[in-house]
């Protein structure tokens, strides 16, 4: 799913000024602040899902946000894309390098690849949201398929293919956008673990030949801590940042999702994270009892 999103477009009336914390970025690609948001049940109980909340993702940066179920984090991509708009508070995406409007790419953990369409053509969707495609596109998404092994495929049908190489389709439609941000809500967690840690390698690589942003969503907090320059965990109700987490490793050699699960660092920080849930989680079902 690709979203077009300029600054200001999800900010309501209310004028919100960003506030200082570890979680504010310089040169942010994405901004969250003051962000109050909630709903009403069948029977007419209100329920703030978000109060106050203030965080920044910076250009190029890699950021996952982990949290029980029911935290909250599928509605903050929900507000963050456009698709809810927050009752009060700013979200704004930074602008491109060529300074045109910020554009979000959102991936799912479905694929949504159309079947009647073709590896190519199924690439080539989200761009056919923004405009004509041209020539130039199409050596783009041929370029890039060939990227990720799926030359092979160009021609062929989502059917005729494995989830991993599926997944791979989507990443391409993803990426093909030029997005700002790109918004990732557990998108391989269907996937055998081979195909996870390779599609891994395939986000992470994005900063080096992009520097594009990205935001994860996941239950994983392996995957968080490899994939990640910083681990936000969030808990409570109204939902707040309970911890931010630096990651910083010493792999050897490039990191990756392999090298990165191997560092000396990693169990430090796992162990970290998973009390910080398990603690959060424990609290929210004792304050429901």
């Amino acid at each position: 799913m690709n979203t077009p999103n300029t600054p200001d477009s999800t900010t309501s009336s209310e004028s919100v000024k960003a506030v200082s914390s570890p979680n504010v970025r310089p040169d942010p690609r994405l901004t969250v602040a003051g962000l109050n948001h909630g709903f009403e049940t069948d029977d007419g109980v209100r329920t703030a899902l978000f109060s106050g909340l203030n965080f920044s993702v910076g250009a190029g940066e890699i950021v996952s946000i982990v949290g029980r179920s029911g935290a909250g984090k599928s509605t903050l991509f929900n507000l963050v894309s456009g698709l809810l708009s927050p009752q009060s508070g700013r979200i704004e995406v930074g602008r491109r390098a060529d300074g045109g409007a910020g554009r979000i790419a959102y991936m799912l953990q479905k694929d949504l690849l159309m079947p009647w369409r073709t590896v190519l053509q199924n690439a080539l969707l989200g761009i056919e949201l923004y405009r004509k495609v041209t020539p130039h596109d199409i050596a783009r998404a041929r370029e890039m398929l060939a990227r990720y092994g799926l030359t092979s495929v160009v021609d062929a049908y989502p059917q005729a293919l494995s989830g991993g190489m599926r997944q791979r389709v989507a990443l391409t439609r993803t990426l093909l956008v030029d997005p700002t941000l790109v918004l990732l809500d557990e998108p391989f967690s269907a996937l055998d673990y081979e195909t996870r840690l390779a599609l891994e390698d395939d986000v992470m690589a994005l900063r080096q030949s992009s520097g594009t942003s990205v935001v994860l969503v996941t239950h994983d907090i392996e995957e968080a801590i490899a994939m990640s320059d910083r681990v936000i965990l969030l808990g409570g109700r109204p939902a707040r940042i309970e911890d931010s987490v630096d990651v910083k490793l010493s792999t050897q050699g490039p990191r990756t999702a392999v090298s990165a699960r191997e560092a000396p660092e990693f169990r430090t920080l796992h162990k970290r994270i998973w009390g910080g849930l398990r603690s959060n989680t424990i609290h929210h079902a004792g304050a429901s009892t």
